[in-house]
């Protein structure tokens, strides 16, 4: 989109063809963000956007409803930024500063105040760097041959040279103060990034993750359940188990909140009330990540 007018004229398609979201990109100027989030609260639909050339206090300003992945991309963080230019090397260059910081408190206080939620992406991230736990069996026997000889490649790379671990802590904690703080922070995993985080086993890391930035148990369940559905607007239809909400739930089989490792011990997934086996749908889907 080179212009604001083209911005409204996508907003207005999608929304014709049944959207509710629209999700803004890295080089996506103010003017064409803010025309997009105008046209989009006036159709009813809502707009999150991985940004870059727009800060996070910009888009804020803007009305922006959700923004994705944190820290790392966020241009706030560079202080020579240009209007509409997206920094070079955004996720070293933030992902250097501090994370509980003037910038960071901030940008932080300006979400929380104006209701902007975050989805975090912390499975996502920690696959691009060194020294992390991030070669999981279960992931790997799900990959087509292919992809899983591309990422373990990758991942002998980012060993070898990868970018500073540091800045991977640093998100974890820009996280943290962002709840703190009182923010909607909600997570999951991203079809980019180098293919080491997938759906179902990529979400269970990210519980782990969550843990790690100093979250409670509980917290973390609410990351990665009710808080998605809070920002996405179904929360009175899904998110919590409730009665006349739609049973789309886990069983595990183990207390997460006294053994964080039971998080990966999934028995059973039901989706609309259907119920499945949790080892037949692993069973059926190796070897076919990345093939369909």
């Amino acid at each position: 989109m080179t212009s604001p007018e083209q911005a409204r004229r996508f907003v207005e398609y999608w929304a014709e063809e049944g959207a509710t979201w629209v999700k803004a990109y890295t080089s996506i100027g103010s003017a064409e963000l803010g025309a997009a989030i105008e046209e989009a609260h006036r159709l009813g639909l809502r707009v999150t956007g991985h940004l870059c050339s727009v800060s996070f206090q910009e888009a804020v300003a803007l009305g922006i409803d959700n923004l994705e992945h944190g820290m790392l991309t966020a241009s706030d963080f560079v202080p020579e930024k240009e209007p509409d230019r997206c920094p070079g090397n955004i996720m070293q260059r933030a992902g250097g500063s501090d994370p509980t910081g003037p910038i960071a408190q901030e940008t932080i206080e300006a979400m929380v105040e104006a209701g902007v939620g975050l989805t975090a992406t912390l499975a996502v991230y920690e696959a691009f760097f060194p020294d992390r736990a991030v070669v999981d069996e279960r992931t790997l026997e799900l990959m087509a041959p292919d992809l899983r000889e591309a990422y373990l490649d990758e991942r002998g790379r980012i060993q070898e040279m990868g970018p500073d671990p540091e800045n991977f802590r640093n998100e974890l904690r820009f996280e943290k103060a962002f709840v703190d703080a009182g923010g909607l922070l909600a997570a999951g995993v991203d079809p980019t990034g180098n293919g080491g985080a997938l759906p179902g086993f990529g979400n269970q890391r990210n519980f782990e993750l969550l843990l790690e930035a100093g979250l409670s148990p509980v917290q973390a369940v609410q990351v990665v359940s009710a808080n998605g559905a809070r920002i996405l607007g179904v929360d009175d239809e899904l998110g919590t188990v409730e009665a006349g909400k739609l049973a789309d739930l886990i069983v595990l089989n183990g207390d997460p909140g006294s053994d964080p490792s039971a998080i990966r011990a999934v028995r059973w997934v039901f989706k609309d009330g259907v119920g499945y086996d949790s080892r037949e749908l692993v069973q059926a889907t190796r070897g076919l990540v990345g093939i369909r």
